[in-house]
């Protein structure tokens, strides 16, 4: 392996390693929000945000999603930024992915189509960290 092949390596790895930190803050500033408005406003208030589906739903599932949300939001970030148990970082961008296709489906069949935009760039980008920090850039336990 020559030099240029070694740097070539190591800038790739940290573009990759880029991408994904990039990511996960995302995905935790996006879920945490979201999170929060899950679990603590008013039905009423959600619905008039455009969250109409909340009047649908049983309160109990409107407040477990959005606990749902938060513990992903923490556990997407939390373990990756101190190396410990850093498996559950891919697993809680799993769990994004999850949450994310199940808003699809429901959005749909409430002819809910302008919002799943939206639900796609989440999935897509709960989908990339949960497989680039499974398979391309994992992150070590702490030693």
């Amino acid at each position: 392996m020559t030099f240029e092949n070694t740097v070539s390596t190591a800038s790739n790895g940290r573009g990759w390693t880029i991408g994904l930190w990039v990511g996960q803050i995302a995905l935790a500033g996006m879920f945490g929000m979201s999170g929060y408005m899950h679990a603590f406003t008013p039905v009423e208030a959600l619905a008039q945000m455009g969250m109409g589906w909340t009047l649908d739903a049983p309160l109990a599932l409107v407040r477990f999603i959005g606990f749902a949300e938060l513990s992903g939001a923490i556990g997407v970030l939390l373990p990756a930024l101190t190396r410990i148990l850093p498996l559950l970082t891919p697993l809680a961008a799993l769990g994004f992915s999850v949450i994310q296709a199940l808003a699809i489906g429901v959005h749909l069949s409430r002819g809910e189509f302008t919002v799943v935009p939206m639900n796609l760039v989440l999935l897509a980008i709960a989908l990339f960290v949960a497989w680039g920090r499974t398979r391309k850039a994992p992150l070590a336990p702490r030693a």
